[in-house]
């Protein structure tokens, strides 16, 4: 009778390193539009870094503006617009203690059908990827939760700060499906963020970013060098604009900061 082996496996718990911001940032040429959502390494303020590149002329013709409590693309020289369907939207718009961030007009998709009552996974359900084909460029979205100050009416839900972040992408450039993932983060780590982007590097036609949001470290608590760290680790020729923003989660104020090549 042979005698029998046992195979033994060892299992051991790994954390993963967050990866430098910076590096990420930096990791490619052409990494399109990018989020950036996390805590700062105090942990009292909500970070969020928002960033355009562009390739064509027309992508190259744009700047960040604020608007209200958020901001918006415009076109640098409107003699030199071309089709603005894709590159003119508000990137970032604040509903009540809801701060919303994405790559195009979807973010008055969510800030309306949340007005209704939707949720921010729902109401990017009746959306898709930008219909740009052969790229089918990824819709991504991000909200930030940040704790309501009003104590007579907060619930246990609003006093906390959470996020969630999405990306709609075409089936492996197929547009004849869309693939939607959410990803929530209910305890966010001091000195963590996501970080989401639209394509994986350059490329004819350009790749879709793909797997969840990269964890990067947020290694300042000062929102100017945050905001240096971002804009000097994109590539220079294809960077167009920067947003970024501190959220105080105890107060709720703000700090933002905007960087446009085009001057």
């Amino acid at each position: 009778m042979g005698q029998g082996i046992n195979n033994v496996f060892t299992f051991r718990r790994i954390k993963m390193e967050n990866i430098s911001l910076t590096a990420e940032v930096g990791a490619t040429s052409y990494p399109g539009r990018g989020v950036i959502i996390g805590l700062t390494p105090d942990g009292k303020n909500a970070a969020i870094g928002y960033f355009i590149m562009g390739r064509s002329s027309n992508s190259r013709n744009r700047i960040f503006v604020t608007e209200g409590e958020g901001i918006r693309t415009e076109a640098f020289d409107p003699s030199k617009l071309e089709d603005p369907s894709l590159i003119i939207y508000a990137p970032v718009r604040v509903r009540g203690n809801d701060t919303i961030v994405t790559n195009g007009d979807q973010t008055d998709t969510i800030y309306d059908l949340m007005s209704e009552g939707k949720t921010f996974e729902e109401s990017l359900r009746t959306r898709e990827f930008e219909p740009d084909g052969p790229n089918y460029t990824p819709r991504i979205s991000g909200i930030l939760h940040i704790p309501s100050t009003d104590f007579t009416t907060s619930t246990n839900e609003d006093s906390k700060y959470s996020y969630e972040m999405s990306i709609l992408k075409s089936n492996n450039g197929d547009p004849s499906a869309c693939n939607r993932y959410t990803f929530s983060y209910d305890v966010p780590l001091a000195g963590e963020a996501h970080f989401i982007h639209t394509y994986m590097g350059d490329g004819n036609p350009l790749p879709s970013f793909e797997g969840e949001p990269t964890p990067v470290k947020v290694e300042t608590n000062d929102l100017d060098e945050f905001t240096e760290q971002i804009w000097n680790a994109l590539n220079d020729e294809n960077k167009v604009s920067l947003f970024t923003r501190f959220i105080n989660i105890e107060n709720g104020e703000t700090n933002s900061r905007i960087i446009n090549k085009n001057k």
